[in-house]
């Protein structure tokens, strides 16, 4: 008779679309985290490009959802089998043994949510500002991003109804919904995101950029509306050369 294999205690979801370029070097440091009885759950939003073939052998399951970051992470979150939840970009490394300071960081449960400090990985110069400045807020406001790798119990995610069906800040909004439970675990430990999209399009333009749609997100605005301002930002100097 097959043994059954045990329940994992913590489920990675990860969101991708067109992700073929580097969604392999986004699951293989998480191998050591599937021999520890984690699980990996990859939620594909409908990628033409090969991202799917490429995340199959390196994950436990490549689940099947519309697109939208939100939708797809919550679709992980319904699907996984762990009692935490990690949500994970494709462009975010975590530190090591990542699963050992989650668990650190919920055991006795005196919180039931947390992220991680955010290094920049990118050519500007003012990326390492960035990072402190991303860190430091977050400290004090108790918001988090997804740049952030956030975790939740179950528990938790699901007494706050999971992420909003936004189109935008749905990090935000679930921090939001999520403090109202308790202030976050803010670990030290540091995950290592891209700085693609400060590269391309200019250091300080991304920093106002960010700033203004938050302010008009905590001020009410529509997310659709905002998410079109980001996707519609100018491109770089680079970006329109190629182009052409």
């Amino acid at each position: 008779m097959t043994e059954m294999p045990a329940e994992p205690w913590l489920s990675v979801v990860m969101p991708a679309l067109d992700e073929a370029a580097g969604i392999a070097n986004a699951l293989a440091p998480l191998q050591p985290l599937r021999g520890r009885g984690c699980e990996i759950l990859v939620v594909d939003g409908g990628s033409r490009d090969a991202t799917v073939a490429l995340a199959t052998p390196l994950c436990d399951r490549v689940l099947s959802s519309p697109r939208g970051r939100a939708i797809q992470m919550n679709t992980g979150a319904a699907a996984a089998r762990g009692s935490v939840l990690l949500f994970l970009h494709a462009d975010t490394r975590l530190p090591e043994a990542a699963d050992g300071l989650i668990r650190q960081a919920l055991d006795g449960g005196a919180r039931s949510w947390g992220r991680f400090d955010v290094s920049i990985a990118g050519r500007a110069a003012m990326l390492p500002v960035v990072a402190a400045m991303m860190n430091l807020r977050s400290r004090i406001t108790g918001i988090a991003t997804g740049d952030q790798a956030m975790f939740v119990t179950r528990a938790a995610f699901e007494a706050v109804g999971g992420f909003p069906p936004i189109a935008l800040m749905e990090d935000i909004a679930l921090s939001r919904a999520l403090r109202r439970l308790g202030r976050p675990a803010n670990l030290a430990a540091r995950v290592v995101t891209s700085g693609r999209r400060w590269d391309e399009n200019g250091a300080w333009r991304t920093i106002l950029l960010m700033w203004r749609l938050r302010a008009a997100f905590f001020l009410g605005a529509n997310p659709d509306t905002l998410s079109k301002q980001y996707r519609s930002r100018p491109a770089s100097v680079a970006t329109a050369k190629r182009r052409k």
